[in-house]
């Protein structure tokens, strides 16, 4: 089983020329139930199913589990996700000893800039770059499985 333990943030300023790669997302779920997300991503050429669930009483912790599978089924599949597709691209941004992800929405969610940071526990300290906004951890609206 894996374990995820991420921080989310808006983005404020310029941050682009950091990034040491990028990467193009496409993503759709089939399931957003908050107790049992299940998504699909096709990042760039490879397809990826992960399965997340809560766990009880963790602020920024869920299990993750991944798979790869051929980019040929992922396009198939794509086709039978829930309605709604997430379209982003993602900087990779390292700072000190973590790497920031940080997602440009294209589409209906345009002009949203989320950056995330995945940590070793919850308690975890990390430095806050200056680009970096408010934090969104927690929040909903903010989830990519309600952008959708």
């Amino acid at each position: 089983m894996g374990l995820e333990i991420e921080r989310k943030f808006l983005v404020k300023g310029k941050f682009k020329h950091l990034a040491s790669k990028k990467s193009r997302i496409r993503q759709a779920y089939f399931s957003i139930d908050p107790k049992r997300i299940i998504r699909l991503r096709i990042t760039d050429n490879k397809g990826v199913i992960t399965f997340k669930s809560n766990i009880q009483g963790e602020l920024f912790s869920r299990n993750e589990w991944e798979f790869e599978i051929p980019l040929k089924d992922a396009e198939e599949m794509i086709k039978i996700c829930l309605p709604g597709i997430i379209d982003k691209t993602r900087y990779y941004i390292p700072a000190c000893k973590h790497v920031f992800e940080v997602d440009i929405f294209h589409g209906k969610n345009a002009g949203l800039i989320i950056a995330e940071i995945e940590l070793s526990a919850e308690t975890e300290e990390f430095e806050k770059p200056e680009w970096l906004g408010e934090e969104v951890t927690g929040k909903p609206q903010y989830y990519n499985s309600n952008l959708i």
